[in-house]
């Protein structure tokens, strides 16, 4: 379960306003900075592998347990890449 680089700012901003995070508690429960988190947000740089792992995962998890509503067009919804 992934997201496209290109689509990730709009993922990482709808997980924030969702569980209402500031991008530093995301940053921390994520295991990277904060401005690694406002750099995703605003496109201005593609994650590295394990951290876009990282943050698939939670948002993986977060899906199963019907915790995070993503929009039907997401990948996590759908169980697969887009």
């Amino acid at each position: 379960m992934t997201v496209d680089n290109q689509d990730l700012p709009a993922p990482v901003r709808e997980v924030r306003m969702q569980f209402s995070l500031s991008r530093e508690y995301l940053a921390r429960g994520l295991g990277i900075s904060f401005a690694t988190v406002n750099r995703w947000e605003n496109g201005q740089v593609k994650p590295s592998k394990l951290a876009k792992a990282q943050f698939d995962s939670f948002c993986a998890k977060m899906v199963s347990q019907g915790k995070l509503k993503l929009p039907a067009s997401s990948a996590y919804r759908s169980g697969g890449k887009k």
